[in-house]
């Protein structure tokens, strides 16, 4: 991916603060690297926003189907760690309690990879715009 380097260095260097947005950080990296695998076997670029989005979602249908079909983290603990500052995970005692009264944890999840891909998305976007 021309764009990979480029894309990752920009994901590293983001100057996050919260405990979700250095996770929903981590999340990003990890599917860029998924993309850049994609890529790499394929030997093709994605040219629009909807085929990157369908090469990041690895052939489930949406965010809630990836997190819960096991594509990224599987354990609450896991989950939790990433996401949480140290006081949410002593009131969650390290995922052993639901994360809300709404979500479990796989929900989170969802969330954060949904983000991930936002963050992806928004930089491949500005990249193309560059070149045109």
């Amino acid at each position: 991916m021309k764009n990979y380097e480029y894309i990752k260095n920009e994901l590293e260097n983001r100057k996050d603060r919260s405990a979700w947005d250095k996770g929903v950080t981590i999340y990003a990296l990890e599917l860029l690297d998924e993309i850049k695998e994609y890529i790499d076997y394929n030997g093709k670029e994605p040219e629009t926003l909807e085929e990157l989005k369908r090469i990041a979602l690895n052939g489930a249908e949406n965010w809630d189907e990836y997190s819960w079909g096991g594509c990224s983290l599987i354990y609450n603990g896991d989950i939790a760690e990433r996401l949480c500052t140290p006081s949410e995970l002593k009131k969650t005692r390290n995922g052993e309690r639901r994360p809300n009264g709404r979500e479990e944890w796989l929900d989170v999840q969802a969330r954060a990879l949904r983000q991930a891909y936002n963050r992806i998305k928004w930089i491949f976007y500005m990249v193309k715009e560059r070149k045109q």
